[in-house]
């Protein structure tokens, strides 16, 4: 979850390095999203849709998308002095899910990326996190031409878990998506203060 690293660089010694998953369903934004953010070339692993998935891969609303990510997606943003956020951009098919495992090991958080238009996507995302304790934000990607919800509206429709934060936002823009990151990182940081103040208690 956290990590101290030395960068002879800047002479920045000690520095908190958190680890981030940005996730949600099939063509909602992810790789938008760690790309308009990371302050360094991102790494992608993304491939061009092939006749062979097109059984398995949903692609209603999203009929443009050309690529998909197989792998993950990794950018890196710095929040303050002395503390940056590593982003992890999981797959969003069903089939890749055996990675998702692996990428959440040590995660401080997540974004749950949604978009209204196909908002059951985002389901299997907010199950995996809500079972396994990972605190995690719901991000809703505002695309053009897509009807506006408020965030009570969202978090009802999902059956969100009391408290668990819901912002708008457009996946684009990095001030957009740097406000997403830091709302998590303060949820996240209460989250964690709260269980370990319960399990001293």
């Amino acid at each position: 979850m956290v990590s101290e690293h030395s960068d002879a660089a800047d002479g920045d010694t000690g520095a908190l390095a958190l680890k981030i998953l940005v996730a949600g369903g099939f063509g909602v934004g992810k790789t938008t999203m760690v790309g308009a953010v990371s302050e360094i070339k991102p790494l992608r692993t993304e491939e061009l849709l092939s006749e062979a998935g097109q059984s398995v891969d949903d692609t209603d609303g999203v009929d443009q998308k050309v690529t998909t990510t197989v792998a993950m997606d990794f950018g890196r943003i710095t929040i303050r002095s002395g503390l940056s956020l590593y982003l992890f951009g999981t797959p969003g098919q069903d089939r890749f899910w055996f990675l998702w495992d692996e990428l959440a090991q040590g995660a401080l958080g997540a974004v749950v990326l949604a978009d209204t238009r196909r908002l059951q996507d985002c389901f299997p995302a907010v199950d995996y996190f809500e079972h396994r304790h990972i605190p995690f934000v719901v991000a809703v990607n505002c695309f053009a031409g897509s009807r506006s919800y408020g965030a009570q509206d969202v978090s009802r429709a999902l059956d969100l878990d009391r408290g668990t934060p819901v912002v708008l936002c457009d996946a684009r823009d990095r001030d957009s998506g740097k406000e997403v990151l830091i709302r998590l990182v303060e949820y996240a940081g209460r989250m964690h203060t709260a269980r370990l103040l319960d399990s001293v208690g």
